[in-house]
């Protein structure tokens, strides 16, 4: 073991976080030499609570119709196509219904209406961002999100708190296609070493590290973000 891993070891063991030792996942590259000036974040199960479940636990009365919209419409390729800019929020139950049963409409509708309901700020969430703010870092969002996100994001904190805020729609790309992490940074003229790009999916990690940013796989505890960043300094 080289010098380096045996420090980064240690820390992890002091820090009781060993788990980033051992997951390629998670801290893509090492430690020393990083000069970390802007934390880029994704948005659900990052910094707002995606669940698909809970929206169907409200509106759906039996598990063959949570499974059919489950299926038609959260795993759809019309949620894809909206967060890609090619359809609109409000177009995908016309879309979907096709291929649900006549019976499940309306609990289709709902959940294709209003399945921002979901959105809640993760605990901890505004602190975090609050936090590394406060602490001179920049702080940007970069989420693959239909045109819904303005209506629903700014109730968890203003745009104008972030230093950018970059929405898959407006590009008509989505990660973890490579190019979306280099128009970002192309927009808001970052250099990609320069950052780390939190997201909770290791396909959207794995693009971000093919575009040249620091990455960490988001598992729910912001307080572990927060000592990656102290760590770097």
């Amino acid at each position: 073991m080289d010098p380096e891993s045996i420090r980064v070891f240690f820390f992890c063991l002091k820090t009781g976080i060993s788990d980033w030792y051992n997951s390629k996942n998670r801290l893509i590259k090492g430690i020393n030499g990083i000069m970390i000036k802007n934390v880029v974040l994704d948005m659900g199960n990052v910094l707002l609570d995606y669940n698909p479940e809970f929206v169907m636990d409200q509106f759906c009365s039996s598990e063959e119709e949570k499974d059919i919209i489950r299926r038609e419409l959260f795993e759809g390729p019309e949620w894809e196509m909206a967060d890609s800019g090619d359809i609109k929020d409000k177009d995908r139950f016309d879309l979907v219904k096709v291929r649900v049963p006549e019976k499940y409409h309306e609990a289709l509708k709902n959940c294709a209406d209003r399945w921002d309901i979901c959105m809640d700020p993760l605990d901890g969430a505004e602190d975090f961002c609050r936090y590394v703010k406060d602490h001179g870092y920049k702080v940007y969002v970069l989420s693959n999100a239909s045109d819904l996100f303005y209506t629903y994001f700014p109730k968890f904190l203003p745009l104008d708190f972030f230093d950018g805020v970059f929405v898959s729609a407006d590009h008509h790309m989505i990660k973890p296609d490579v190019r979306i992490y280099k128009l970002f940074l192309e927009e808001y003229g970052l250099k990609a070493d320069e950052c780390l790009f939190i997201d909770d999916r290791a396909k959207n990690i794995e693009g971000a590290k093919k575009a040249g940013l620091n990455t960490f796989q988001f598992m729910g505890d912001h307080k572990e973000v927060i000592n990656l960043l102290n760590s770097m300094k």
